[in-house]
């Protein structure tokens, strides 16, 4: 089974410095910053549709301005690399050694994906993965269908595991079932509009609802 990933508040534990970050970045940029669940609410998207949405009222040159400022606050504080949500490691070995194929459909830039994955040494149980800079921004679902499309897999065959509405919208709409982790940044109620299989409490819990899934 292809099993697509969502990363930032899905495996790794990073919406805190996310939040702070962008944060930092708007004052370096000199506008009033957002408050954090704001900001939350907006972690997913691609970075600069992510800004328009937090600073409607900015152009797009002034939009790149607070992106560029938020990207060197980021890759500063990420020095001290987030950790990986417990369980997700071990996790992502049991379902590498069973055969699933793992990809990673995230937010983040190439160049902010490949730096993580450098740092945490876990790429290699990835087969592939696409960012917001190389196709559409969540929740359109492109990014979904490129990576099935690249094995012959119909969308309705893989499963689409994420943290946010985004996520799991984007899952819907091509028809692609749906796991919701409850421990990201949007709440249980709002991932349950997308109708997942789940939402789980621990990354861990996705072994026994993916193992019931395929029954």
């Amino acid at each position: 089974m292809l099993i697509i990933f969502d990363w930032d508040g899905t495996i790794l534990d990073s919406s805190d410095k996310i939040v702070f970050c962008m944060q930092q970045g708007a004052r370096d940029f000199g506008v009033a910053s957002r408050d954090s669940e704001e900001i939350r609410n907006i972690i997913g998207l691609e970075l600069s549709l992510a800004i328009a949405y937090l600073y409607p009222e900015l152009n797009k040159v002034a939009v790149e301005g607070v992106r560029a400022c938020y990207v060197q606050c980021f890759i500063e504080a990420d020095k001290q690399p987030c950790q990986l949500f417990p369980g997700v490691e071990s996790t992502l070995h049991t379902l590498k050694g069973a055969g699933h194929d793992l990809c990673v459909a995230t937010g983040k830039s190439r160049r902010g994906l490949d730096r993580v994955f450098a740092g945490l040494g876990i790429s290699a149980l990835f087969s592939g993965s696409r960012c917001a800079d190389e196709t559409a921004s969540k929740p359109d679902p492109l990014m979904l269908q490129q990576l099935c499309g690249e094995r012959g897999i119909n969308p309705i065959d893989a499963v689409m595991v994420g943290d946010t509405e985004y996520d799991l919208e984007m899952a819907s709409r091509i028809a692609m079932p749906r796991i919701g982790v409850s421990y990201g940044v949007h709440s249980v109620e709002r991932l349950m509009r997308w109708k997942p299989l789940s939402v789980v409490d621990e990354f861990s819990m996705l072994l026994s609802v993916l193992e019931g899934h395929q029954r």
